[in-house]
């Protein structure tokens, strides 16, 4: 059927399925975001009182181990936020298989799309949302990675001020 005598099919439009979607979508990325703000702000404030302890006892190889630890924690981080996105699609009954879900959770996060869009007829918008706590998600982590790398670099500068090296 034309609309407006454009070549539009909105027959299978339903606005019962946008507006639930709408809010289990919305629920879903502010509850990702929730859970990534508080534990990459916890760690970059964890990773900022060492590093100064650090810099002021002139450890500096010890806040190059806690930058490295502190980036595999927030690696860790999207991995659990896929995890929950899966277990949420399972719980709402979208996806009944969890490995399937997480599988489908991670493709849309990461937006590399290697799984097949595997929701059912009426809740395939969700992966818009998935997608979009993913782009906020890694921006965020960009942003504190960026921070710590500031940090990273002051301390070394501390260690090798007044010393020749090579730098490759």
């Amino acid at each position: 059927m034309p609309f407006f005598n454009l070549p539009i099919d909105i027959s299978d439009f339903s606005p019962g399925y946008i507006f639930t979607d709408l809010l289990i979508g919305v629920l879903g990325v502010i509850g990702t975001l929730m859970i990534h703000g508080t534990v990459v702000n916890r760690l970059l404030m964890r990773f900022d009182q060492y590093s100064i302890e650090h810099i002021e006892d002139k450890k500096y190889n010890w806040v190059f181990v806690q930058f490295y630890f502190s980036f595999i924690r927030i690696a860790l981080v999207h991995v659990f936020e896929i995890y929950v996105w899966g277990v949420y699609l399972a719980v709402l009954g979208f996806l009944p298989n969890l490995v399937k879900a997480v599988l489908f959770a991670g493709s849309c996060y990461t937006t590399i799309g290697f799984v097949e869009d595997v929701l059912p007829y009426g809740r395939k918008s969700l992966a818009f949302y998935i997608a979009l706590s993913g782009f906020f998600c890694l921006a965020w982590t960009t942003s504190a990675m960026i921070d710590m790398t500031q940090t990273y670099k002051a301390a070394w500068r501390k260690k090798y001020e007044g010393k020749k090296f090579f730098i490759l």
